[in-house]
């Protein structure tokens, strides 16, 4: 087995994305944190998506000294997402506020003997990659409704005649509000953010090995842009990609078109450039 890594900050001066490593429970993952709508702000400036990712990896990979069989992925990201409310709890964050809350996506791994376990919420991705070139994706994202919507509303900013990446922000924003809302209820996705509902949403499952040749597990930045009336980028392509062009290979492909549109006006999104950051597993 090969393993390659790559965590890489977007245009936000916080890195809200985190890598999960932890090989002695055969537990792997990628978490992309979610900034609260109600400004937050650490000691230093760390944003409250930043704590989420890193509160949520720090609890995965402190988990030690237990049998690989005594634990699942869908328990381990329940009990993060325990730590978290605990952890928002602590610095006076309002629970029953969803704008105030530290949020975070997640895709967690174990691999068994025989299978390999996952738990997921909301758009951070599992792709298996097979020896005859076919490519499956194991997850489902969960954001796409939610994103599509303020993709929509961007684009519609645009020909309405904004022109800079604040004014399109400022018009998007009551979407963005609207669909936080939804966060753990039926009409949304899942997501930790320290609401025990997360528990009724969070998908999981078991894949087996059998003429498996890769897994990338990915965050929503991996996706690449597209034009405005365009079909959204999706994660089988993504993965297809990545297999042509090679991990570093890709991310560097996607910077170069993130630089090109600093004021998100050909490729419509909420950002010049999100965190990206991917897990590529190779088994041959």
């Amino acid at each position: 087995m090969r393993l390659t890594k790559i965590s890489v900050k977007g245009s936000s001066p916080w890195n809200e994305d985190a890598l999960v490593l932890n090989p002695s429970l055969n537990m792997y993952g990628v978490i992309d944190g979610a900034t609260s709508l109600v400004p937050f702000k650490g000691e230093n400036g760390e944003t409250g998506g930043y704590y989420a990712a890193q509160i949520i990896s720090d609890y995965l990979q402190g988990m030690q000294n237990l049998p690989n069989k005594e634990w699942s992925p869908e328990e381990a990201l329940l009990q993060a997402n325990r730590k978290l409310r605990e952890e928002m709890t602590r610095q006076g964050i309002d629970a029953d506020r969803k704008e105030e809350l530290w949020g975070a996506c997640a895709i967690l791994i174990r691999l068994d003997d025989h299978f390999i376990e996952y738990a997921q919420a909301g758009d951070c991705m599992l792709i298996a990659e097979y020896e005859d070139g076919s490519v499956r994706t194991v997850t489902h994202d969960q954001l796409a409704h939610v994103d599509n919507k303020t993709r929509a509303l961007w684009a519609e900013g645009i020909e309405a005649g904004l022109r800079s990446s604040e004014d399109l922000w400022a018009y998007v924003k009551p979407q963005i509000v609207s669909g936080r809302h939804t966060a753990n209820t039926e009409e949304g996705y899942a997501v930790l953010n320290g609401d025990p509902a997360l528990s009724r949403f969070l998908e999981s499952g078991k894949i087996n090995y059998i003429k498996l040749k890769t897994l990338l597990l990915m965050s929503d930045g991996l996706y690449e842009a597209k034009p405005s009336g365009h079909e959204p980028a999706n994660a089988e392509e993504t993965a297809r990609l990545v297999s042509a062009m090679g991990l570093e290979g890709y991310i560097q492909h996607l910077i170069g078109l993130e630089e090109g549109d600093p004021q998100c006006l050909r490729f419509p999104r909420v950002k010049k450039s999100d965190d990206k950051t991917a897990i590529l597993i190779n088994f041959t």
